[in-house]
Protein backbone atom coordinates (compact mmCIF):
# COMPACT_ATOMS: atom_id res chain seq x y z
CA UNK A 1 0.00 0.00 0.00
CA UNK A 2 0.78 3.54 -0.64
CA UNK A 3 2.11 5.73 2.51
CA UNK A 4 0.99 8.64 0.58
CA UNK A 5 0.52 10.73 -2.59
CA UNK A 6 3.01 9.94 -5.31
CA UNK A 7 3.98 6.49 -6.96
CA UNK A 8 6.15 6.01 -9.78
CA UNK A 9 4.69 3.68 -12.65
CA UNK A 10 5.14 3.37 -16.43
CA UNK A 11 4.22 6.08 -18.78
CA UNK A 12 0.57 6.10 -19.82
CA UNK A 13 -2.47 7.89 -20.90
CA UNK A 14 -6.17 8.08 -19.87
CA UNK A 15 -8.80 9.88 -21.79
CA UNK A 16 -12.59 11.10 -20.28
CA UNK A 17 -14.92 13.09 -22.52
CA UNK A 18 -13.54 16.53 -21.82
CA UNK A 19 -9.38 16.07 -20.73
CA UNK A 20 -6.56 14.21 -21.45
CA UNK A 21 -4.12 12.63 -18.47
CA UNK A 22 -0.43 11.62 -18.80
CA UNK A 23 1.06 9.70 -16.42
CA UNK A 24 4.88 10.07 -16.77
CA UNK A 25 6.92 8.90 -13.51
CA UNK A 26 5.29 9.86 -10.56
CA UNK A 27 3.40 12.67 -11.95
CA UNK A 28 -0.03 12.83 -13.53
CA UNK A 29 -0.97 16.27 -16.22
CA UNK A 30 -4.08 16.67 -17.31
CA UNK A 31 -5.11 18.80 -20.19
CA UNK A 32 -8.64 20.46 -20.76
CA UNK A 33 -9.75 19.54 -24.48
CA UNK A 34 -10.53 22.66 -26.36
CA UNK A 35 -14.13 22.16 -27.03
CA UNK A 36 -17.48 23.45 -25.86
CA UNK A 37 -20.50 21.22 -24.56
CA UNK A 38 -23.04 23.39 -23.45
CA UNK A 39 -22.28 22.80 -20.05
CA UNK A 40 -18.83 23.48 -20.39
CA UNK A 41 -16.80 25.43 -22.28
CA UNK A 42 -12.91 25.42 -22.58
CA UNK A 43 -12.97 26.58 -26.26
CA UNK A 44 -10.26 28.83 -25.23
CA UNK A 45 -7.11 28.77 -23.68
CA UNK A 46 -7.94 31.36 -21.12
CA UNK A 47 -11.34 29.17 -20.35
CA UNK A 48 -8.82 26.43 -19.72
CA UNK A 49 -6.29 28.16 -17.39
CA UNK A 50 -9.48 29.60 -15.59
CA UNK A 51 -10.31 26.12 -15.56
CA UNK A 52 -7.16 24.62 -14.49
CA UNK A 53 -6.72 26.69 -11.88
CA UNK A 54 -10.29 26.44 -10.69
CA UNK A 55 -9.34 22.72 -10.44
CA UNK A 56 -6.62 23.31 -8.33
CA UNK A 57 -8.31 25.54 -6.04
CA UNK A 58 -11.14 23.49 -5.44
CA UNK A 59 -9.71 19.89 -5.18
CA UNK A 60 -7.17 20.80 -2.66
CA UNK A 61 -10.22 21.48 -0.12
CA UNK A 62 -9.60 17.55 0.16
CA UNK A 63 -6.34 15.96 -1.33
CA UNK A 64 -4.11 19.42 -1.05
CA UNK A 65 -0.83 17.27 -1.36
CA UNK A 66 -1.94 16.16 -4.91
CA UNK A 67 -2.53 19.00 -6.48
CA UNK A 68 0.71 20.59 -7.28
CA UNK A 69 -0.88 23.15 -9.26
CA UNK A 70 -1.24 24.55 -12.87
CA UNK A 71 1.29 24.78 -15.74
CA UNK A 72 2.12 26.49 -18.23
CA UNK A 73 3.03 24.53 -21.90
CA UNK A 74 4.98 26.61 -24.10
CA UNK A 75 5.00 26.76 -28.36
CA UNK A 76 8.18 26.30 -30.68
CA UNK A 77 8.04 29.80 -30.55
CA UNK A 78 8.57 30.30 -26.98
CA UNK A 79 4.78 31.49 -26.46
CA UNK A 80 2.47 29.92 -24.06
CA UNK A 81 -0.62 27.86 -25.81
CA UNK A 82 -2.12 26.13 -23.24
CA UNK A 83 -2.23 24.84 -19.73
CA UNK A 84 -2.19 21.82 -17.73
CA UNK A 85 -2.71 20.78 -13.91
CA UNK A 86 0.13 19.03 -12.48
CA UNK A 87 -0.82 16.42 -9.60
CA UNK A 88 0.81 13.25 -8.00
CA UNK A 89 0.13 10.04 -9.52
CA UNK A 90 -2.29 7.81 -7.45
CA UNK A 91 -1.73 3.80 -7.12
CA UNK A 92 -4.51 2.14 -9.18
CA UNK A 93 -4.86 -0.60 -7.17
CA UNK A 94 -5.70 1.93 -4.39
CA UNK A 95 -8.89 2.85 -6.30
CA UNK A 96 -11.93 2.72 -3.44
CA UNK A 97 -13.66 0.55 -6.54
CA UNK A 98 -10.81 -1.54 -7.10
CA UNK A 99 -10.57 -2.60 -3.28
CA UNK A 100 -14.47 -3.02 -3.63
CA UNK A 101 -14.09 -5.05 -6.57
CA UNK A 102 -11.15 -7.28 -5.23
CA UNK A 103 -13.55 -8.02 -2.21
CA UNK A 104 -11.04 -5.94 0.40
CA UNK A 105 -12.63 -4.25 2.93
CA UNK A 106 -12.71 -0.69 2.92
CA UNK A 107 -15.04 0.87 5.26
CA UNK A 108 -11.89 2.29 7.74
CA UNK A 109 -11.43 4.35 4.82
CA UNK A 110 -15.29 5.14 4.02
CA UNK A 111 -15.53 6.25 7.14
CA UNK A 112 -12.98 8.51 7.05
CA UNK A 113 -14.03 9.80 3.58
CA UNK A 114 -17.85 9.88 5.43
CA UNK A 115 -15.87 12.62 8.06
CA UNK A 116 -14.04 14.46 5.53
CA UNK A 117 -16.72 15.23 3.24
CA UNK A 118 -18.85 16.25 6.46
CA UNK A 119 -15.91 18.63 7.20
CA UNK A 120 -15.91 20.29 3.89
CA UNK A 121 -19.30 20.39 4.21
CA UNK A 122 -19.19 22.25 7.77
CA UNK A 123 -16.92 24.92 6.12
CA UNK A 124 -18.28 25.02 2.58
CA UNK A 125 -20.25 28.20 1.67
CA UNK A 126 -24.37 27.96 2.67
CA UNK A 127 -27.40 29.85 0.64
CA UNK A 128 -26.68 32.50 2.98
CA UNK A 129 -23.83 33.83 1.70
CA UNK A 130 -24.69 32.80 -2.01
CA UNK A 131 -28.41 32.83 -2.74
CA UNK A 132 -27.23 30.77 -5.75
CA UNK A 133 -26.61 28.27 -4.05
CA UNK A 134 -29.87 27.88 -1.80
CA UNK A 135 -31.69 28.66 -5.91
CA UNK A 136 -30.12 25.74 -7.12
CA UNK A 137 -31.91 23.38 -3.84
CA UNK A 138 -35.11 24.60 -4.54
CA UNK A 139 -37.99 21.95 -5.43
CA UNK A 140 -38.30 23.27 -8.69
CA UNK A 141 -34.73 23.45 -9.77
CA UNK A 142 -34.30 19.68 -8.56
CA UNK A 143 -37.59 18.90 -10.60
CA UNK A 144 -35.91 20.87 -13.93
CA UNK A 145 -33.02 18.93 -13.30
CA UNK A 146 -35.08 16.16 -13.60
CA UNK A 147 -36.94 16.78 -16.29
CA UNK A 148 -33.86 17.45 -18.42
CA UNK A 149 -32.92 14.25 -17.98
CA UNK A 150 -35.91 12.66 -19.13
CA UNK A 151 -35.87 15.02 -21.81
CA UNK A 152 -32.50 13.50 -22.69
CA UNK A 153 -33.41 10.26 -22.40
CA UNK A 154 -36.56 9.73 -24.36
CA UNK A 155 -35.24 9.15 -27.62
CA UNK A 156 -33.84 5.83 -25.94
CA UNK A 157 -37.30 4.35 -24.78
CA UNK A 158 -38.13 1.60 -26.25
CA UNK A 159 -34.84 0.57 -28.26
CA UNK A 160 -32.84 0.82 -24.84
CA UNK A 161 -35.17 1.72 -21.58
CA UNK A 162 -38.17 -0.24 -20.96
CA UNK A 163 -41.43 2.29 -21.82
CA UNK A 164 -42.89 1.07 -18.84
CA UNK A 165 -40.38 1.55 -16.33
CA UNK A 166 -39.29 5.29 -18.07
CA UNK A 167 -42.72 6.24 -17.61
CA UNK A 168 -43.39 4.76 -13.94
CA UNK A 169 -39.91 6.27 -13.18
CA UNK A 170 -41.42 9.98 -14.46
CA UNK A 171 -44.26 9.23 -12.24
CA UNK A 172 -42.48 8.79 -8.89
CA UNK A 173 -40.24 11.18 -9.39
CA UNK A 174 -42.88 13.97 -10.11
CA UNK A 175 -45.18 12.77 -7.63
CA UNK A 176 -42.87 13.01 -4.88
CA UNK A 177 -41.41 16.71 -5.67
CA UNK A 178 -45.24 17.68 -5.77
CA UNK A 179 -46.04 17.71 -2.56
CA UNK A 180 -42.50 18.13 -0.57
CA UNK A 181 -42.28 21.80 -1.84
CA UNK A 182 -41.97 22.59 2.61
CA UNK A 183 -39.43 19.86 2.63
CA UNK A 184 -37.21 21.55 0.41
CA UNK A 185 -38.03 24.85 1.55
CA UNK A 186 -36.81 24.05 4.88
CA UNK A 187 -33.97 22.53 4.61
CA UNK A 188 -32.91 25.63 2.45
CA UNK A 189 -33.38 27.66 5.35
CA UNK A 190 -31.47 25.42 7.84
CA UNK A 191 -28.30 25.58 5.97
CA UNK A 192 -28.32 22.08 4.15
CA UNK A 193 -28.13 23.68 0.76
CA UNK A 194 -24.15 24.15 0.59
CA UNK A 195 -21.40 23.87 -2.27
CA UNK A 196 -19.90 20.51 -2.45
CA UNK A 197 -18.07 18.10 -4.16
CA UNK A 198 -20.40 17.53 -6.90
CA UNK A 199 -19.06 14.40 -8.53
CA UNK A 200 -18.19 11.69 -5.72
CA UNK A 201 -17.19 9.12 -7.33
CA UNK A 202 -16.02 5.40 -6.11
CA UNK A 203 -13.21 5.40 -8.49
CA UNK A 204 -11.67 8.90 -7.95
CA UNK A 205 -11.34 8.34 -4.31
CA UNK A 206 -7.94 6.71 -3.27
CA UNK A 207 -7.38 4.67 -0.06
CA UNK A 208 -3.74 5.76 1.20
CA UNK A 209 -1.89 4.31 4.52
CA UNK A 210 -2.70 7.72 5.71
CA UNK A 211 -5.83 8.42 4.86
CA UNK A 212 -7.84 8.71 1.47
CA UNK A 213 -7.70 10.98 -1.10
CA UNK A 214 -10.98 12.58 -2.83
CA UNK A 215 -10.22 14.08 -6.38
CA UNK A 216 -11.80 15.37 -9.02
CA UNK A 217 -14.15 17.70 -7.69
CA UNK A 218 -15.87 19.65 -10.47
CA UNK A 219 -14.72 22.73 -11.59
CA UNK A 220 -16.33 23.78 -14.65
CA UNK A 221 -19.66 25.11 -13.16
CA UNK A 222 -20.57 25.76 -9.54
CA UNK A 223 -24.09 25.15 -10.30
CA UNK A 224 -22.95 21.53 -10.70
CA UNK A 225 -21.71 21.84 -7.01
CA UNK A 226 -24.16 23.84 -5.32
CA UNK A 227 -27.11 21.86 -3.89
CA UNK A 228 -28.11 19.84 -1.22
CA UNK A 229 -25.50 18.02 1.15
CA UNK A 230 -27.89 14.84 0.94
CA UNK A 231 -27.72 15.05 -2.66
CA UNK A 232 -23.88 15.40 -2.96
CA UNK A 233 -23.16 12.30 -0.64
CA UNK A 234 -26.08 10.89 -2.26
CA UNK A 235 -23.25 9.99 -5.54
CA UNK A 236 -21.15 8.61 -3.43
CA UNK A 237 -24.04 6.01 -2.00
CA UNK A 238 -25.08 5.32 -5.67
CA UNK A 239 -21.96 4.31 -6.81
CA UNK A 240 -21.85 1.92 -4.28
CA UNK A 241 -24.73 0.22 -4.64
CA UNK A 242 -24.29 0.45 -8.10
CA UNK A 243 -20.99 -1.23 -7.71
CA UNK A 244 -22.87 -3.89 -5.86
CA UNK A 245 -21.87 -2.67 -2.49
CA UNK A 246 -25.59 -1.93 -0.97
CA UNK A 247 -24.01 -2.18 2.74
CA UNK A 248 -21.05 -0.08 2.27
CA UNK A 249 -23.70 2.98 1.14
CA UNK A 250 -25.94 2.61 4.21
CA UNK A 251 -22.43 2.50 6.28
CA UNK A 252 -21.41 5.69 4.67
CA UNK A 253 -24.44 7.85 4.70
CA UNK A 254 -24.87 6.61 8.57
CA UNK A 255 -21.32 7.62 8.96
CA UNK A 256 -21.77 11.07 7.35
CA UNK A 257 -25.13 11.54 9.27
CA UNK A 258 -22.75 10.58 12.32
CA UNK A 259 -20.13 13.38 11.51
CA UNK A 260 -22.17 16.26 10.39
CA UNK A 261 -25.41 15.74 12.52
CA UNK A 262 -27.69 15.82 9.46
CA UNK A 263 -31.13 14.47 9.26
CA UNK A 264 -33.39 14.18 6.91
CA UNK A 265 -36.27 11.66 6.08
CA UNK A 266 -35.39 8.37 4.13
CA UNK A 267 -38.20 9.36 1.23
CA UNK A 268 -35.25 12.40 0.59
CA UNK A 269 -32.55 9.82 0.44
CA UNK A 270 -34.15 7.28 -1.96
CA UNK A 271 -34.86 10.32 -3.96
CA UNK A 272 -31.61 11.72 -4.55
CA UNK A 273 -29.89 8.52 -4.74
CA UNK A 274 -32.45 8.04 -7.78
CA UNK A 275 -31.42 11.24 -9.25
CA UNK A 276 -27.62 10.68 -9.43
CA UNK A 277 -28.38 6.84 -10.74
CA UNK A 278 -30.86 9.19 -13.60
CA UNK A 279 -28.12 11.26 -14.46
CA UNK A 280 -25.50 8.18 -15.10
CA UNK A 281 -28.22 6.18 -16.59
CA UNK A 282 -28.57 9.29 -19.04
CA UNK A 283 -24.57 9.38 -19.50
CA UNK A 284 -24.61 5.79 -20.27
CA UNK A 285 -27.40 6.40 -22.90
CA UNK A 286 -25.59 8.81 -24.42
CA UNK A 287 -22.14 6.93 -24.61
CA UNK A 288 -24.53 4.02 -26.28
CA UNK A 289 -25.70 6.59 -29.03
CA UNK A 290 -21.81 7.79 -29.78
CA UNK A 291 -20.88 4.05 -30.06
CA UNK A 292 -19.96 2.50 -27.06
CA UNK A 293 -22.02 -1.47 -27.01
CA UNK A 294 -21.24 -1.96 -23.54
CA UNK A 295 -23.39 0.75 -22.30
CA UNK A 296 -26.80 -0.79 -23.02
CA UNK A 297 -26.53 -3.02 -20.18
CA UNK A 298 -25.06 0.05 -17.84
CA UNK A 299 -27.53 1.85 -18.67
CA UNK A 300 -30.66 -0.42 -18.10
CA UNK A 301 -29.15 -1.44 -14.91
CA UNK A 302 -28.97 1.92 -13.85
CA UNK A 303 -32.76 2.89 -14.78
CA UNK A 304 -33.48 -0.24 -12.34
CA UNK A 305 -31.73 1.32 -9.80
CA UNK A 306 -33.16 4.54 -10.27
CA UNK A 307 -36.75 2.87 -10.31
CA UNK A 308 -36.18 1.06 -6.87
CA UNK A 309 -35.18 4.18 -4.92
CA UNK A 310 -38.06 6.01 -5.99
CA UNK A 311 -40.64 3.18 -4.83
CA UNK A 312 -38.53 2.79 -1.49
CA UNK A 313 -38.98 6.95 -1.02
CA UNK A 314 -42.57 6.78 -2.24
CA UNK A 315 -44.48 8.95 0.53
CA UNK A 316 -47.72 7.07 1.84
CA UNK A 317 -51.02 8.03 4.03
CA UNK A 318 -52.07 4.66 5.62
CA UNK A 319 -55.35 4.72 7.37
CA UNK A 320 -55.46 1.56 9.43
CA UNK A 321 -58.57 1.32 11.06
CA UNK A 322 -61.66 -0.98 11.97
CA UNK A 323 -64.38 -1.20 15.29
CA UNK A 324 -62.43 -1.39 18.68
CA UNK A 325 -61.31 -4.69 19.51
CA UNK A 326 -60.45 -5.65 15.74
CA UNK A 327 -56.80 -4.98 16.52
CA UNK A 328 -55.95 -2.18 14.30
CA UNK A 329 -54.10 -0.72 16.98
CA UNK A 330 -51.66 -4.23 16.65
CA UNK A 331 -51.48 -3.75 12.76
CA UNK A 332 -51.07 -0.13 12.60
CA UNK A 333 -48.00 -0.30 14.74
CA UNK A 334 -46.64 -3.01 13.01
CA UNK A 335 -46.76 -1.48 9.96
CA UNK A 336 -44.99 1.57 10.97
CA UNK A 337 -41.74 -0.66 12.54
CA UNK A 338 -41.62 -2.46 9.58
CA UNK A 339 -42.33 0.37 6.97
CA UNK A 340 -40.27 3.01 9.18
CA UNK A 341 -43.46 5.17 8.88
CA UNK A 342 -44.75 7.75 11.09
CA UNK A 343 -47.58 7.00 13.40
CA UNK A 344 -50.19 8.89 14.73
CA UNK A 345 -53.13 7.80 17.17
CA UNK A 346 -56.38 8.88 17.68
CA UNK A 347 -56.96 7.54 20.82
CA UNK A 348 -53.33 9.58 21.79
CA UNK A 349 -54.60 12.47 20.04
CA UNK A 350 -57.91 12.47 21.66
CA UNK A 351 -56.02 13.03 25.24
CA UNK A 352 -53.91 15.73 23.53
CA UNK A 353 -56.97 17.28 22.75
CA UNK A 354 -58.47 17.12 25.78
CA UNK A 355 -55.28 18.09 27.84
CA UNK A 356 -55.09 14.65 29.30
CA UNK A 357 -51.84 12.13 29.95
CA UNK A 358 -52.36 9.37 27.32
CA UNK A 359 -53.09 6.59 30.09
CA UNK A 360 -55.51 8.83 32.41
CA UNK A 361 -58.97 7.08 32.14
CA UNK A 362 -61.49 8.76 30.85
CA UNK A 363 -64.15 6.21 29.56
CA UNK A 364 -67.57 7.40 28.56
CA UNK A 365 -70.92 6.00 26.17
CA UNK A 366 -70.65 7.30 22.58
CA UNK A 367 -71.69 10.62 21.46
CA UNK A 368 -70.67 11.64 25.20
CA UNK A 369 -67.44 12.92 27.33
CA UNK A 370 -64.65 12.62 24.58
CA UNK A 371 -66.39 10.66 22.52
CA UNK A 372 -69.00 13.89 21.96
CA UNK A 373 -69.80 14.25 17.89
CA UNK A 374 -67.56 17.41 18.08
CA UNK A 375 -65.20 16.03 20.35
CA UNK A 376 -64.25 13.17 17.85
CA UNK A 377 -64.70 15.83 14.54
CA UNK A 378 -61.71 17.57 15.95
CA UNK A 379 -59.55 14.78 16.81
CA UNK A 380 -59.80 13.60 12.93
CA UNK A 381 -59.04 17.30 12.22
CA UNK A 382 -55.65 17.43 14.27
CA UNK A 383 -54.81 14.46 13.05
CA UNK A 384 -55.12 14.93 9.38
CA UNK A 385 -53.62 18.31 10.51
CA UNK A 386 -50.09 16.40 12.44
CA UNK A 387 -50.26 13.96 8.80
CA UNK A 388 -50.54 16.91 6.74
CA UNK A 389 -47.05 18.50 8.34
CA UNK A 390 -45.30 15.12 7.53
CA UNK A 391 -46.33 14.36 4.65
CA UNK A 392 -44.93 17.71 3.27
CA UNK A 393 -41.51 16.54 5.28
CA UNK A 394 -41.21 13.82 3.09
CA UNK A 395 -42.63 11.37 5.84
CA UNK A 396 -44.83 8.50 5.30
CA UNK A 397 -47.65 8.40 8.22
CA UNK A 398 -49.87 5.80 9.19
CA UNK A 399 -53.25 6.96 11.13
CA UNK A 400 -54.30 4.77 13.40
CA UNK A 401 -58.33 5.44 14.05
CA UNK A 402 -61.93 3.47 13.34
CA UNK A 403 -62.33 5.26 10.63
CA UNK A 404 -66.32 4.39 10.62
CA UNK A 405 -67.18 7.55 9.10
CA UNK A 406 -66.51 8.16 5.10
CA UNK A 407 -66.77 11.71 5.29
CA UNK A 408 -63.15 11.32 7.52
CA UNK A 409 -62.20 8.91 4.71
CA UNK A 410 -62.81 11.56 2.43
CA UNK A 411 -60.55 14.09 4.12
CA UNK A 412 -58.07 11.91 4.03
CA UNK A 413 -57.90 11.09 1.17
CA UNK A 414 -58.10 14.52 0.13
CA UNK A 415 -55.24 15.20 2.12
CA UNK A 416 -53.14 12.53 0.36
CA UNK A 417 -53.94 14.24 -3.10
CA UNK A 418 -53.47 17.25 -1.67
CA UNK A 419 -49.64 16.20 -0.75
CA UNK A 420 -49.03 13.84 -3.71
CA UNK A 421 -49.03 10.94 -1.17
CA UNK A 422 -50.02 7.15 -1.97
CA UNK A 423 -53.24 6.48 -0.03
CA UNK A 424 -53.46 3.38 1.35
CA UNK A 425 -56.37 1.98 3.28
CA UNK A 426 -56.37 -1.50 5.70
CA UNK A 427 -59.85 -2.28 7.56
CA UNK A 428 -59.04 -5.30 10.58
CA UNK A 429 -62.16 -7.38 10.71
CA UNK A 430 -62.54 -9.98 13.45
CA UNK A 431 -65.98 -11.70 15.11
CA UNK A 432 -67.59 -9.35 17.35
CA UNK A 433 -67.45 -12.08 20.35
CA UNK A 434 -63.69 -11.57 20.15
CA UNK A 435 -63.37 -8.14 20.24
CA UNK A 436 -65.58 -7.64 23.10
CA UNK A 437 -63.18 -10.34 24.89
CA UNK A 438 -60.36 -7.95 24.07
CA UNK A 439 -61.81 -4.90 24.59
CA UNK A 440 -62.71 -7.04 28.43
CA UNK A 441 -59.21 -7.49 29.05
CA UNK A 442 -57.98 -4.46 28.67
CA UNK A 443 -56.78 -3.01 31.98
CA UNK A 444 -58.05 0.83 32.54
CA UNK A 445 -54.93 3.09 32.27
CA UNK A 446 -52.66 0.41 30.29
CA UNK A 447 -53.66 2.07 26.96
CA UNK A 448 -54.73 5.55 25.46
CA UNK A 449 -57.97 3.52 24.35
CA UNK A 450 -61.04 3.91 26.43
CA UNK A 451 -63.34 2.06 24.04
CA UNK A 452 -65.75 -0.35 25.67
CA UNK A 453 -67.66 -3.22 24.31
CA UNK A 454 -70.90 -0.65 24.50
CA UNK A 455 -68.68 1.80 22.24
CA UNK A 456 -67.87 -1.47 20.00
CA UNK A 457 -71.62 -2.13 19.87
CA UNK A 458 -72.78 1.42 19.28
CA UNK A 459 -70.34 2.21 16.41
CA UNK A 460 -70.78 -0.98 15.09
CA UNK A 461 -74.51 0.38 13.81
CA UNK A 462 -73.02 3.33 13.01
CA UNK A 463 -69.96 2.45 10.49
CA UNK A 464 -69.62 3.24 6.80
CA UNK A 465 -69.49 1.10 4.18
CA UNK A 466 -65.75 0.63 2.71
CA UNK A 467 -65.10 -0.63 -0.43
CA UNK A 468 -61.93 1.16 -1.20
CA UNK A 469 -60.05 -0.80 1.78
CA UNK A 470 -58.29 -4.03 2.17
CA UNK A 471 -59.73 -6.42 4.34
CA UNK A 472 -57.06 -8.12 7.08
CA UNK A 473 -59.47 -10.79 9.48
CA UNK A 474 -57.44 -9.85 12.44
CA UNK A 475 -58.66 -13.73 14.33
CA UNK A 476 -55.72 -15.57 13.03
CA UNK A 477 -52.58 -15.86 14.05
CA UNK A 478 -50.83 -12.83 14.56
CA UNK A 479 -47.91 -13.29 12.26
CA UNK A 480 -50.29 -14.24 9.15
CA UNK A 481 -52.14 -11.36 10.56
CA UNK A 482 -49.03 -8.77 10.36
CA UNK A 483 -48.16 -10.61 7.08
CA UNK A 484 -51.55 -10.30 5.32
CA UNK A 485 -51.47 -6.40 6.28
CA UNK A 486 -48.13 -5.51 5.40
CA UNK A 487 -48.87 -7.13 1.73
CA UNK A 488 -52.02 -5.59 1.12
CA UNK A 489 -50.74 -2.19 1.54
CA UNK A 490 -47.45 -2.60 -0.51
CA UNK A 491 -49.89 -3.92 -3.47
CA UNK A 492 -51.72 -0.82 -3.23
CA UNK A 493 -48.66 0.87 -3.31
CA UNK A 494 -47.62 -1.01 -6.59
CA UNK A 495 -50.94 -0.42 -7.83
CA UNK A 496 -50.49 3.40 -7.15
CA UNK A 497 -47.59 3.52 -9.55
CA UNK A 498 -49.59 3.65 -12.94
CA UNK A 499 -52.58 6.02 -11.69
CA UNK A 500 -53.15 9.98 -12.24
CA UNK A 501 -50.92 12.23 -14.13
CA UNK A 502 -46.85 13.31 -13.92
CA UNK A 503 -47.87 17.51 -12.72
CA UNK A 504 -45.68 18.96 -10.85
CA UNK A 505 -47.82 21.35 -8.79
Amino acid sequence: MANGPGVVGPTAMAETHCAIVLFVGDRAYKFKKPLDMGFLDFSTREAREEACRREVDLNRRLAPDVYLGVADVVGPDGEVCDHLVVMHRMPDDRRLATLLERGEVASGCLRVVARQIAILHAAAPTSSSDPAIGQVATRDAVAGNWEDNFDAMRPFVGELLSEDEFRRVHRLATRFLAGRRRLFDDRIACGMARDGHGDLLAEDIFCLDDGPRILDCLEFADRYRYGDVLLDVAFLAMDLERLGHPEAAQRFLAWYAEFSGETHPQSLAHHYIAYRAHVRAKVACLRHAQGDPTMATQARGLHRLVLDHLRRGCVALALVGGLPGTGKSTVASALSDSLGWALLRSDEIRKDVAGLGHTVGARSPLDEGLYRPERVAEVYREMLGRAQGLLESGVPVVLDASWTSAADRRAAAELAGATSSTLVQVRCESGMELARARLARRPVGADASDATGEVLDALAQRTDPWPQAATVRTDEPVDRVLATARAAAMQQLDLAEGDGGDDVG
